[in-house]
């Protein structure tokens, strides 16, 4: 599964995607932010990360898979 990464999230990463294994057995979104603020524990200092799949904001308990367009969205500044 690939992430793409904007913003914040990739000077944070330093990648402009994430590759998830298929070995990990994410399944939901939970699951999926669990594991990036565990790989990337500095994730946890943003007021907030939203996660989209298919171009379309996903709630916690969205089941996700391979093949979909997931994005880490971070917290928009604007101004």
């Amino acid at each position: 599964m690939e992430v793409l990464l904007f913003g914040i999230s990739k000077e944070i990463t330093g990648q402009q995607t994430l590759d998830v294994s298929s070995d990990l057995k994410i399944n939901t979104v939970l699951e999926l932010k669990k594991w990036i603020l565990e790989k990337y524990p500095e994730m946890g200092n943003l007021d907030s990360f939203a996660i989209a799949v298919d171009q379309e904001y996903a709630n916690d308990e969205l089941n996700i898979s391979d093949g979909q367009e997931i994005a880490l969205i971070p917290p928009v500044s604007g101004g």
